[in-house]
């Protein structure tokens, strides 16, 4: 998502100024305060939704526009795959621990397909929350991840591990895509 900008009446470009109280976000805020005190009264929701506006007010957000449309089939396949990949993965890293002979770790450069901002964030998490990667950077403006990866010897197993990440972006497509968005799974070929 690019900052949006605004031409001044003397020709200056600038940044505009976002609409500081959303809905969604105020929304959230005042969830969030609620289960971090873990009190659920009236008293702590109105000290939450005052505390949510309050800190909306001092860190505008950009707009947010949700623009997706859960696949409630494909929603519940992405969680068993990230289920099925971190149980395998932990049995993976757990012999590489126990056997660290010839240990090689690599740094993995991915690019996505999606241009979505939002797919970029959660295949980034969901890849480092499987053990034996971290994702080190991520760059919106060419949607691409950089991942150090544990136990790579080969060029083999590089493209291996790309072709994981490529994977789970489209698990990811197929559950969040959006008709209107360039990176729905009906627009991506596979």
């Amino acid at each position: 998502m690019s900052p949006r900008v605004k031409v001044t009446r003397s020709g200056k470009v600038r940044p505009a100024r976002y609409k500081s109280l959303q809905w969604p976000a105020l929304v959230w805020l005042t969830l969030v305060w609620m289960a971090l005190w873990r009190t659920w009264t009236l008293g702590h929701l109105a000290l939450g939704f005052v505390v949510s506006v309050l800190v909306c007010l001092a860190f505008p957000l950009p707009p947010l526009r949700v623009t997706m449309r859960p696949n409630p089939i494909a929603c519940v396949w992405l969680v068993v795959r990230f289920m099925w990949d971190v149980i395998v993965s932990s049995v993976e890293v757990a012999k590489v621990v126990l056997r660290p002979k010839g240990l090689t770790n690599a740094i993995v450069e991915v690019d996505l397909v999606a241009p979505s901002d939002f797919v970029l964030t959660i295949v980034a998490e969901m890849t480092t929350l499987i053990p034996g990667s971290v994702a080190l950077e991520a760059r919106r403006s060419t949607h691409t991840l950089f991942f150090h990866v544990i136990n790579v010897k080969t060029d083999e197993d590089v493209e291996k591990f790309r072709r994981t990440v490529l994977a789970q972006e489209q698990r990811v497509l197929r559950a969040f895509g959006s008709p209107r968005d360039p990176s729905s799974p009906e627009k991506v070929i596979l």
